[in-house]
């Protein structure tokens, strides 16, 4: 399609299509077709997005079925959820059979500081990444007196996690809540998501915390094999 096609079919002004075709070639949306100047064809980046859009429906369709095979065997709540900015998304949830249970919801935003999903995913981040997101003066919100206000010291807690692989986070998003998460994968190795399991404070202990741990581990291995990634034995 040629500039001149783009203005007759939009009823355009030419400027503002020669503005538009300029900014799209820019960004690789479109591109000059070989050998034809004038003319442009579909680029490399609306495939990436398209791609980038099947991948994140393949991840909550894949988080929910692990999340279920999780909490059918601890009876506790489970999550998938992502990164966004400074915030976790929550793309899938199996609630426990318990009366007393996290409550929460599939789409929920929460600051990423205050949740073991959270702090698996900004743990992940490469450092420069990480400061943009959280540079040293940033503004902590607090959600529970347990919730970590301090860069430096969340810092610190993101050290330990990409030690351990694992995050816990100890009643910093809900005074009655605590949780642990891994780290879930791509097929290129990417974390792109994290899974939690979420328990109230009342079934709560050291031994209780170590067994979900092993089984966070293992749902989040699983859904990232369901994603492609390979592990190396």
């Amino acid at each position: 399609m040629s500039a001149p096609d783009i203005v007759r079919r939009l009823q355009l002004p030419r400027t503002t299509v020669h503005e538009l075709v300029t900014t799209l070639a820019a960004r690789q949306y479109i591109v000059q077709v070989s050998g034809q100047p004038g003319r442009y064809r579909l680029g490399v980046r609306p495939y990436q997005l398209g791609s980038r859009y099947a991948e994140q429906l393949d991840l909550a369709a894949e988080g929910q079925h692990v999340a279920r095979s999780v909490a059918e065997t601890c009876d506790e709540t489970v999550h998938v959820a992502i990164l966004e900015g400074t915030d976790v998304i929550y793309i899938a949830k199996v609630d426990s059979t318990h009366a007393v249970r996290m409550v929460s919801a599939a789409g929920r935003r929460l600051p990423a500081h205050c949740t073991s999903v959270g702090k698996m995913l900004l743990a992940s981040l490469p450092e420069h990444e990480l400061t943009a997101r959280i540079p040293d003066d940033a503004d902590l919100l607090a959600m529970t007196p347990n919730s970590i206000t301090d860069p430096d010291a969340l810092r610190q807690a993101l050290t330990g996690i990409r030690a351990r692989g694992i995050a816990v986070e100890r009643q910093e998003s809900n005074p009655d809540v605590s949780c642990v998460a891994a780290p879930v994968r791509d097929r290129t190795g990417r974390v792109v998501a994290a899974l939690s399991i979420s328990v109230p404070m009342i079934r709560w202990s050291d031994d209780r915390r170590i067994e979900l741990e092993q089984l966070a581990a293992k749902g989040a291995a699983e859904l990232s094999e369901r994603l492609g990634h390979r592990s190396v034995a």
